[in-house]
Parts: C-alpha cells; structure tokens; sequence
C-alpha cells in the first residue's frame, strides 16, 4: 500500500471515528434536554398537584375570600334565626317558602325578563320592621340549598346591622372598598363557618354614602356579584326606603325587592310610597314580619314570616 492509500486509509478511519463520538455526544445532549424537560415537566405537575391541593383545603380562596370569620350559630339559634342543625324548627320552614319564591325568580323563566335577577334587595318602609332579621336569615336559608351560595352584602351604610348583629369584627367593608382602589374584594368578602355563605359588611362610616352607591365602582361591583358565579345569589341588606336616598339608588341595580312589613304597624300608605320609589320593572315581594299567631302542631308560641 502507498504512502498515499495510507494516508486516505487513515483519513476516513478518523472521520468515522469523529462522526462516531460526534453522534455519542449528540445522544448525550438529547438525554440530557430530555431529562431537563422531565424535570420542568415534573415540577409543572407538582405545582399543579399542590395549588389544587392548597385549593381543597383552603375552598375561600378559589373566591377570592382572603379572611374567615366564625359565627356564633348556637347564639343565632337562640335568638330565633334560621338554624343549621338537623332539629325541624318553625323558623326553618317558613324561610323555606319565602326563598322558593326568590331563587324561582332569580334562576327560573322569570329571570330572563330581570335585570340582575339574583341581586336581591331587603328593605322596609321604617326602621325597626326587621329587614336585617329577614336578610339574614334569607341568607341562611339559601344557604342550606345544596346547589346555590349566597353572599349577604350589609349596603346600609347610615345605620349598619349585619355586623353587630352577627358579632362580626372587620376592619374593612363596602364603603371602604367603594372610596380607595388600593381596596380589594378579597379585602372586603369574608368567607364564614357556614360553607355556602359570604359576607361583606357595610364599611366605615361617610358622609357621600349615596354618592358612593351611585359611583361607577359600585356599578362594576354589582355587574361582578351578578355574573361571576352562575349559582350566586346576592342579599343587600338596604336602608329603610322612606327619608333616604341610597336605598333607591341601590334597588335601581337589582332585579328583585323583599319589602319587610311590620304587623300592626306599617302603614298601607308608606307602603305604597315605598313602592313607588322602587323600579318598574322590579320583582317586589312583601315579607309580613311579627304576626303573632298560636302555631300548634307541637311548635308553640312564636312569629310568622310570610310573603307575597
């Protein structure tokens, strides 16, 4: 062999030898990408893994809801509120069919003649005709359905009840949320103890209350409450409308009215009124609250709520 042959010999041998370590290399690389993207993949579906764990054990959040609070059920239970024990009480039975009525409304063929059909206002003609009593538990009987939650929203503002009534502590509320954008709905919803219930309280107190319910924030708000959650319904408990500008301002933004009446006290005339002030095309019922009557049937002496 030539001197020449050897060295052409030699040159293709170092060639296949060079392509050879160059493919190696190349499975090296390649295993080593695909081990990195293992890695990131495996990392991705651990994040996954967790934030759907954190999600199971901390339900509020998927809400947006950044504080829990807890209520006192046994001392609502005492005071005659809507109960979530197991006992079959009176109080239970009547919310029963006042909220039949309003969840028909609000998610049956009804409702696509109302504009925001699950906002619900509570109101009265007076003070002291327990719109609040009724609100609440109204939010404590929607509670209990097994598809539906409900959020309790304290709207009034002047004279707030919600917040003492259910011994709530809160540093932040509606009002707060309406004047300064650095607020945030998870600043203001407040998930509780009863699972399917969220609470907003009425904020501190100021003196443009109803320039603030009529502002385009609270507008935006409403539009969220009304839409976010297709199984939402949504109480305010509103200022009496007599004597008041908010209470008018905030019916203006939902699609049904509970006006709570006072037996033996609540005029047909400031009824009347207080009608007139409401919407059109509103779905207004009437809520009789304080009728004394013998129950019997084993229930004893007690209130009848009705409605119509």
């Amino acid at each position: 062999m030539s001197t020449i042959e050897k060295a052409v010999t030699k040159l293709n041998r170092d060639s296949a030898g060079h392509a050879e370590n160059h493919a190696k290399n190349s499975d090296l690389q390649t295993e080593q990408q695909t081990g990195q993207q293992t890695i990131v993949q495996r990392a991705a579906e651990q994040d996954v893994i967790s934030a759907q764990a954190e999600a199971l054990q901390h339900p509020d959040k998927q809400d947006g809801s950044a504080y829990t609070v807890q209520l006192d059920l046994a001392m609502l239970e005492k005071k005659n509120f809507v109960s979530l024990s197991k006992d079959r009480r009176l109080i239970n039975e009547e919310y029963r069919v006042i909220k039949r009525k309003l969840i028909n409304n609000a998610f049956g063929a009804l409702s696509k003649t109302l504009e925001h059909p699950n906002l619900i206002l509570v109101s009265s003609s007076r003070p002291g005709e327990g719109k609040t009593f009724s609100a609440i538990n109204l939010a404590l009987s929607i509670a209990l359905e097994q598809d539906k939650t409900v959020l309790l929203v304290d709207a009034d503002v002047l004279r707030p009840n919600v917040s003492k009534t259910l011994h709530i502590s809160h540093h932040l509320g509606l009002t707060d949320y309406l004047q300064s954008t650095s607020v945030t709905v998870p600043d203001i919803l407040l998930s509780t103890n009863v699972e399917r219930l969220k609470i907003i309280t009425a904020g501190s107190p100021h003196h443009l209350s109803t320039e603030l319910l009529a502002s385009e924030r609270m507008s935006q708000l409403v539009d969220e409450f009304a839409t976010r959650y297709p199984d939402r319904i949504v109480i305010f408990d509103a200022p009496p409308l007599l004597g008041v500008n908010e209470t008018a301002v905030m019916a203006a933004m939902c699609g049904q009215a509970v006006i709570v009446v006072e037996e033996n006290r609540t005029r047909l005339a400031e009824i009347e009124q207080s009608v007139s002030l409401l919407p059109k095309e509103m779905a207004v019922g009437f809520l009789i609250n304080k009728a004394h009557r013998n129950q019997g049937k084993g229930y004893g002496y007690g209130y009848y709520y009705g409605a119509s």
